[in-house]
């Protein structure tokens, strides 16, 4: 392989769109590093800062891409864009772009118009980047402090309220979107930590996280239900350093 300036992961179960992809990206300075399933891209996810961008099929094989993609952004933001099929059905597009796609591109695609694609995300996710400023660590709610470099909840009095992986995932998407009603299959999505049959209903993961934000859980103040779409964080949120 050659080492040029770009490298990208391409997650697609078909060799034949590795192959073709792979030979036009790699004649336009582009290194690509294919991966077949959902466990060969987690291998080469392990370090995600060697990529400058992840290619990802919405469904290799019989796998969700969307799992992976949720399972990377919860720990990296490095650009993706999306593959689909004409037959993709819309919502698992727009699900996509909620769980963090920077772009989808529908196939059968033209080699000239990926690789547009691809050049225009980077130079997007480069200008952004230039231009904010360090993300503050904690998040202020109603007297509440969300340290998310830590993963530690402070209540009002001072003292730490635990919370297992779900309810941090959950807490942690109202917080980014504070005032915006959220629809239940975003938070499902964002709140799936594994892949167990378990505890899916997103209903029942609000309840938890009410009993322990909310002064009154049965009149609750800051997560509320809006009916007919899904639920909003109804308080306002403050980015801070401490």
């Amino acid at each position: 392989m050659h080492h040029h300036g770009l490298r990208i992961l391409l997650v697609d179960d078909d060799a034949e769109v590795q192959r073709v992809v792979s030979g036009y990206l790699d004649g336009h300075g582009v290194d690509v590093v294919p991966a077949s399933t959902r466990a060969e891209a987690r291998g080469e996810l392990a370090d995600p800062s060697q990529f400058n961008l992840v290619v990802l099929n919405l469904r290799p094989g019989a796998e969700n891409g969307l799992d992976l993609l949720r399972d990377l952004r919860a720990v990296s933001d490095v650009p993706v864009i999306l593959t689909t099929a004409h037959r993709c059905e819309e919502f698992d597009r727009v699900l996509g772009l909620e769980l963090g796609a920077d772009d989808y591109i529908v196939k059968p695609y033209g080699l000239r118009e990926f690789l547009a694609r691809v050049r225009v995300v980077l130079r997007r996710v480069a200008a952004q980047a230039s231009s904010r400023p360090a993300e503050a660590p904690c998040r202020r709610f109603d007297g509440w402090v969300l340290n998310r470099r830590r993963r530690r909840l402070i209540n009002p009095d001072g003292e730490e309220v635990v919370l297992g992986k779900r309810d941090y995932a959950l807490l942690a998407a109202f917080l980014d979107a504070p005032q915006r009603p959220l629809s239940r299959e975003y938070l499902l999505q964002v709140t799936r930590v594994h892949d167990d049959v378990f505890d899916r209903c997103i209903d029942v993961q609000i309840l938890r996280l009410r009993r322990k934000i909310e002064r009154r859980p049965s009149d609750p103040k800051l997560i509320v239900t809006e009916r007919g779409v899904g639920y909003v964080f109804a308080a306002a949120v403050e980015s801070t350093s401490h």
